[in-house]
Formats: C-alpha cells, sequence, structure tokens
C-alpha cells in the first residue's frame, strides 16, 4: 500500500507482536489511565501497538490490517458525506441526506476516509489515548490524497485541528486531532494554526449522551482565539472521528462568525449507525 512502508510489518514471528489484530494489553493500558486521572472502559478488544511502535518499526500494522479498513463508498451526501448507497439518486440534482435536505450545517461540506468499523475502531483508540504518531501520519497521508482527489471541491490555505478543552487536553498531554492535522499540512504546504480554535467549555462528563444533549453539549462551545485571523480563508477543519457532526458543525460556526469564506470537515473515520441530529433549532 503506497505510503504505508514504515507502518507495515506481515503477521508471523516478533513483528507480528505489534500488529493490531492481537490481543491487548489491558493492565498496562489502565495504568496509563490512572496516571491521566481517568477511568474507562474500553468496549472494544485493544491491539497491543505501543511497545511496536515506540521500540521497533515505528506504528507497526500489517499490511492486512491496513487493507481491511472499510472506505466510505463513494455515494454519499454532498454535504456531510453520509454513504447514501440505498438512497434514490436523481442525476440533475444535488445528493442531500434526509437530515440536510431540511438544513444546512455551518461547514459547507464534510469528508471522511473510513468507516469507524472493526478494525479502524481499534486504530483511532490507539492513536487517541496512546498516541502513536507515525499513525497518524499515516492516516494524514491518506487524508492528503483525498484533498487532492477532491480539487476545488476540497481546497484549502488553512489546516486547523478540531480542539479539546484545555482541562481535557492537559490530562492527556496532546490533542489527538493535532497529530493528523500536522502532518496534512505538512503534505499539503499549508498553513498549520493548531490554537485558531479553542474550546471554551468542557464535555459534560456523561459518557453516553442523547442527540439533543449532544447538540446542547456544543452550543457556543468553541470560539477563534483573539488576535488570530481567518478573515476570507478556507480553513480545513480537522478530526478523528465523525459521529453525529455536532462537534464540526460547531467549530465551523465559529469559524463562520470569524468571517472564514469556507469550512471543510475532514476526519479520519465516519459512522454511519446513528442518525443526524435535528438541527434546526440550533
Amino acid at each position: 500500500m503506497r505510503g504505508g512502508r514504515k507502518l507495515i510489518q506481515r503477521h508471523g514471528g516478533s513483528a507480528a507482536r505489534g500488529c493490531a489484530r492481537l490481543a491487548p494489553d489491558r493492565a498496562r493500558l489502565a495504568r496509563g489511565d490512572r496516571r491521566r486521572g481517568r477511568q474507562r472502559v474500553f468496549p472494544f478488544q485493544m491491539p497491543n501497538l505501543r511497545e511496536a511502535a515506540h521500540e521497533r518499526a515505528p506504528g507497526s500494522l500489517c499490511e492486512e490490517c491496513l487493507a481491511s479498513f472499510e472506505r466510505v463508498p463513494n455515494i454519499i451526501c454532498e454535504v456531510c458525506g453520509r454513504p447514501l448507497a440505498r438512497l434514490p439518486r436523481d442525476e440533475e440534482q444535488m445528493l442531500l441526506c434526509p437530515a440536510c435536505q431540511d438544513r444546512t450545517y455551518a461547514f459547507d461540506r464534510a469528508r471522511s476516509f473510513a468507516v469507524y468499523q472493526s478494525a479502524v475502531v481499534r486504530a483511532i483508540l490507539l492513536l487517541k489515548f496512546e498516541k502513536i504518531e507515525p499513525l497518524g501520519a499515516w492516516f494524514a497521508e491518506r487524508l492528503a490524497e483525498m484533498v487532492v482527489a477532491g480539487g476545488d471541491r476540497l481546497a484549502a490555505d488553512v489546516v486547523v485541528p478540531v480542539p479539546l478543552h484545555r482541562e481535557r487536553e492537559r490530562a492527556r498531554g496532546y490533542n489527538q486531532a493535532a497529530l493528523l492535522s500536522k502532518p496534512l499540512a505538512k503534505r499539503l504546504r499549508l498553513p498549520h494554526q493548531a490554537v485558531l480554535l479553542m474550546r471554551t467549555r468542557a464535555r459534560p462528563d456523561k459518557q453516553a449522551l442523547s442527540l439533543e444533549e449532544r447538540w446542547e453539549a456544543v452550543r457556543g462551545a468553541f470560539a477563534t482565539r483573539p488576535g488570530i485571523q481567518v478573515d476570507n480563508l478556507r480553513v480545513l477543519l480537522v478530526d478523528d472521528v465523525l459521529t453525529t457532526g455536532v462537534t464540526l458543525a460547531a467549530c465551523a460556526r465559529a469559524l463562520r462568525e470569524a468571517v472564514a469564506k469556507s469550512v471543510i470537515g475532514l476526519t479520519v473515520t465516519r459512522a454511519v449507525g446513528k442518525p443526524m441530529p435535528d438541527a434546526r433549532e440550533w
């Protein structure tokens, strides 16, 4: 697979110990969570990649694991990027999902690389909680390929990561979205503005939020940082997962209020099992 040489090891022998298909070291992950002051239960089996990433080949993943990531199909909503393979299509009209037919999100459009399921979920959890930077760089290369293929529709002047609240970033030690946005900006030869956006209100502690609670949690929760200009710029807004779209929408609204010319959301993965929330009153 092009661009993945530093990440790829085949199954078998000592190399296989770093493969995302193997069993987790739950005790080590639990210790790491306690060090960060969190108590968290992971619903998925976690790969044992950290040692491989930092002690042998950086971010080792086998070809089979990388190839197993299911790409988002080509037939999607023109606005939010939701797969629409079963929706009747009129070639003369813009293809929109039922949610986007009724409302316009603050972002111009959103696009994702893979469907949020199976092996890619474990990879995202590694990126989020283990800071596997080579994995972030590999995903960034895939996103860069999407941007280039998208031409003017995905063109941008600056790359911006979705921010964490300062308390969460302090506890975690990094922002996982920046592990994607920084190498992406380098590949696209665009400025990277890691602090252009800030989250002014933390996410509720409750783990499972209803759709209404998700919208309420991000209402006015993002703002552009004073003194940083975004006037008339096309912003490429980067995150790891698009679930309902509320976070991208809230960030995009803040950027629009700062007079950004356009906002394109770009994520590694896209959850497709949940409906989009009702944003008509938001």
